[in-house]
Formats: C-alpha cells, structure tokens, sequence
C-alpha cells in the first residue's frame, strides 16, 4: 500500500507541478495573477512568511476537498483516515511546489536557491524551511494515523 500511495503521490503532485506552471510562469507564488492578496497582521501572523492570496488559499481548499471524496462514495470516516489525508495534503504540497521548480523552464534545479526564490524567505540547509515543517507534519500525521 505504501508504495502505491507513493507512487500516485508523486504522479498527482508532478500533474499539480505542471498544471501550476501552466498558470503562473515565472512569477511564483500567483505574483502576477489578478487574485486577491491578504493585508491583515493577523492572516500574516498565521501564514508567516508567505502572503495569503485568494489563488493560494482557493487551490488548497479545492485539494483538501478532493482529497475528502472518499468521504462522498461511502468511506466511513475515522480519525485514522483523515490522519493519512492531512499527511497525504502536507507531502502532495512539498513535493508539488518542489515539482514546480524542477519543470519551469525559468527555474530548474540550478536556481533552486534562497537567491532566485524570493517568496521562500527561509531556508535551511538548501531548502525552504516550510518544506521540513510538511514533511515532519506529514511523517507526524502519517506515524499517527496507525496508532
């Protein structure tokens, strides 16, 4: 099961990737997208470093929702099961933001740095700092989801 979970993990989080590109170019993180933009301290204050736009907070709600579904057809839900779906979303966005980079021709893996990427203000150790927050929320959720 995990290694197909994985697998379409990283087919739908390259789809996603591509589909992005697609909509943003170059300007990552909606930066040229006619979509509403968040002034508010306490927004900033629960988003951090990164600017809630209508584009952002739309896409995430449209994935939480399709990956509630299963919900939809009949799937009885627990808490271990929305467990694995907060993990599966935390791991789909890290690796599809990733995927975002690595297929836009204006980037690629050469300019995936704090110096190109001015929308990740934090990095550590070569990656934006949300990306360990995912993934050690993902493996948290994913780890819980069994207990």
């Amino acid at each position: 099961m995990i290694l197909s979970l994985s697998i379409f993990l990283i087919v739908i989080s390259v789809i996603g990737a591509l589909l992005e590109v697609q909509i943003e170019g170059k300007d990552g993180w909606a930066g040229k997208l006619p979509t509403w933009r968040a002034k508010n301290k306490v927004i900033s204050y629960i988003f951090g470093e990164y600017e809630l736009t209508g584009y952002a907070l739309y896409m995430n709600l449209f994935v939480m929702l399709l990956l509630h579904f299963p919900f939809i057809l009949g799937v009885r839900w627990s808490s271990s099961f929305e467990l694995k779906v907060l993990a599966f979303y935390l791991f789909f966005w890290l690796l599809e933001d990733f995927f975002w980079f690595v297929f836009n021709p204006h980037f690629g893996i050469k300019k995936f740095n704090k110096e190109s990427i001015p929308w990740h203000r934090s990095w550590i150790l070569g990656l934006p700092k949300s990306y360990y927050v995912f993934f050690v929320g993902g493996m948290i959720s994913f780890a819980l989801s069994y207990l």
